[in-house]
């Protein structure tokens, strides 16, 4: 046999190894990539469902004199009917950034919702300290899922002024 015949399946050979280690890194290189969008996904919960707590929050405080309602659907915290003019809480009602859709589940008190919580079943990423306005439910099967995540504000503290009360002539 000749020289090369011998080398013939050589460059073959390195090729091979080549595609098989590009195929490593661009999974690895996805699976990172998948759970850094995930973790956005996940800071977009975080800030939709506070945003609508503090819609709530601005709601009860914005009560006529007297009382302190909840409102009775999330359409109420867009345009708020009690005064005669319009008062917006929320510009628009967000997404739930895990189900892609503006499908949140609203915890009652009697008829009032008190606050909201996505539909997700996933487990989070996050497992450390959350803000302020997220109350955990006691997890179900050993864990934690988006939908045990509950955005509200607590429902016996004193209804915080609005901004046009607070305002000084």
């Amino acid at each position: 046999m000749s020289p090369r015949h011998r080398q013939a399946g050589g460059l073959y050979l390195l090729m091979l190894f080549a595609v098989f280690g590009l195929g490593l890194g661009l999974a690895r290189f996805g699976s990172v990539w998948s759970t850094t969008a995930w973790r956005e996904r996940e800071t977009e919960l975080i800030f939709a469902g506070g945003e609508i707590a503090r819609a709530i929050a601005r709601y009860r405080a914005d009560s006529p004199a007297g009382r302190s309602d909840f409102p009775q659907t999330l359409d109420d915290l867009l345009e708020d009917r009690r005064v005669p003019y319009v008062r917006r809480h929320l510009r628009r009602l967000y997404r739930d950034p895990m189900t892609g859709l503006a499908d949140w589940v609203p915890v009652r008190e009697g008829e009032r919702i008190v606050g909201v919580h996505s539909r997700s079943e996933r487990e989070p990423l996050r497992t450390g300290v959350l803000p302020d306005f997220i109350r955990v439910k006691p997890p179900r099967e050993g864990s934690v899922h988006y939908s045990d995540w509950i955005f509200r504000v607590d429902p016996l503290a004193p209804a915080t002024p609005s901004l046009s009360e607070t305002r000084r002539p």
